[in-house]
Order: structure tokens, then C-alpha cells, then sequence
């Protein structure tokens, strides 16, 4: 099952950063918050994955096209034509695809742009700015039990970014963006999608949150995982702080992979 992640937006509430780089590029240690959530996939076997790049896609494709050079011990040898020599290779077994979704497409958008690379099948989506423990392999298997159209993992935060109506049943009645009052499950990403989502998206300028989730909600095509565990979002320098000292404590929740 392939990972589809979504790299593209502008960032612009992490403007101190995102000026210079995508936000998902934003390191936490030393690597990209992007590397930590595509680790974490990895540890469940999810080793393919489709980046939905926009704003400065350039620098993801770089970076990944470097990523040997940043895991490895390197000799430049001018002696010899100018040979590079990597010793010590330590990369992932990933399959990685940047797609260049557009600069000012929205979210709905991107991912019906990557759909050739995805095909007639099943998919995983998150955020590119946000790390959970949630665990993979019990959420594809709470997808494939259900045989709904979407699962979405929810989770209960005080920071809300989309409000969930969650039955008994764990079927989302609806789907909603925030408002001050708000104390209640949220989208915490971490997807599961069947192919038919594609017949939701309209094009460039549908977002994924909007219409897409709205209208399977109402169709009863929607379910939520819901995850008790640890998530967080990098929206503002705040939160990537909050990440970054739980990464420099040696116990970051969402570090589910050996080093």
C-alpha cells in the first residue's frame, strides 16, 4: 500500500522558517519533520511513498536526491576523475515519488494530481507537518474491517483543526472546522483511502477538508480510528519547539523505529 504525503502548502503560520524552506522540510534533530513520519511508516513496512510537493518542491527533490550523501560516510577523490566513493551506507529501502502538485493547489487537489501514481487501489494520506504513534498496522486492518470508503485517525485535543462528529460505531457523522468552543476529536490525518475518494476531489481548487470529507460523512462512507496515543502537529515555532526537546530528550513518542 502506498503513502501519500502532503508536502505542498506555504506554511505561512510558520512564516519564521517556511520562508526559507517547505514546512515539511523543517528539521526536527537534524532531519526533516517529513524523514520522521516517513520513519514511522517505514517500521510498518510502508516503504513507497508519493510526496505531493508545491511551494519550493525543489528543495524536497534535492534533498532526497542527496539523501545518500546526508546518511553516508563520503570520499571525494580528485585524484582518480573525480570519483565519489560512499562508505557505510545507511538509507531506507524506500521508493520515493516527488510530484510537482502546483503552487497554489489546494489539498483535494494534490492528491487527485497523484492519482496516475496511485492507481485502482487502496492508499494510505497524512499531513506532512504533524507525528503520531499510531499504529499502522492496526489502522489499515480498522479500514479493511469496515469496508467504508475513508478511515481517518481522530484524536482528542485541546488544539482543534477539524471537528468530528463521532457515533458508537465510530462512523464520522460529520466533519466540520473548528470554532472557539471546540473540545472534541479532531483529524489527526493518518488516512486510509479507497480509490473511489478520487470521484470526490473536483480539481485544483477543491480542498480535501471541505467537500470531499463532508460529503462521504453524509453518505456514512467515513470512519474514525481513533487514537488515545501521542500526536502533534508543527504549525507555529511553538509546537516545532515542543517537538524538538521531546526529540532531544532521547524519548520522542512517535521514534516507534530503531535507530
Amino acid at each position: 500500500m502506498k503513502v501519500v504525503l502532503l508536502a505542498g502548502g506555504f506554511g505561512t503560520r510558520f512564516s519564521e522558517e517556511s520562508e526559507f524552506k517547505p514546512k515539511p522540510m523543517i528539521e526536527i534533530g537534524d532531519m526533516p519533520i517529513l524523514w520522521h513520519i516517513m520513519k514511522g511508516y517505514s517500521f510498518y513496512g510502508y516503504n513507497e511513498f508519493i510526496i505531493c510537493a508545491g511551494y519550493k518542491q525543489h528543495m524536497i527533490k534535492e534533498w532526497f536526491a542527496d539523501y545518500f550523501l546526508h546518511t553516508s560516510d563520503i570520499t571525494f577523490d580528485f585524484t582518480q576523475g573525480n570519483r565519489i566513493i560512499v562508505h557505510n551506507q545507511h538509507t531506507e529501502p524506500w521508493k520515493v515519488t516527488v510530484v510537482d502538485t502546483g503552487l497554489h493547489t489546494l489539498t483535494g487537489g494534490r492528491i487527485k494530481r497523484v492519482q496516475p501514481y496511485i492507481g485502482n487501489e487502496p492508499f494510505m494520506m497524512t499531513y506532512g507537518d504533524g507525528v503520531c504513534d499510531v499504529n499502522i498496522n492496526d489502522l489499515v486492518a480498522f479500514h479493511r474491517s469496515h469496508g467504508k470508503i475513508a478511515t481517518l485517525t481522530s484524536v482528542q485535543q485541546k488544539q482543534q483543526k477539524g471537528v468530528l462528529n463521532i457515533g458508537g460505531d465510530n462512523a464520522v457523522y460529520s466533519f466540520r472546522e473548528k470554532n472557539a468552543s471546540d473540545n472534541t476529536y479532531i483529524n489527526a490525518g493518518f488516512m486510509v483511502l479507497n480509490p473511489e475518494i478520487f470521484d470526490y476531489i473536483d480539481g485544483d481548487s477543491t480542498s480535501f477538508e471541505q467537500e470531499p470529507l463532508q460529503r462521504i460523512a453524509a453518505e456514512h462512507q467515513l470512519m474514525s480510528y481513533r487514537h488515545t496515543g501521542f500526536w502533534q502537529c508543527m504549525d507555529n515555532r511553538r509546537e516545532w519547539m515542543v517537538l524538538e526537546k521531546l526529540w532531544e530528550s532521547g524519548n520522542a513518542p512517535w521514534k516507534v523505529w530503531n535507530d
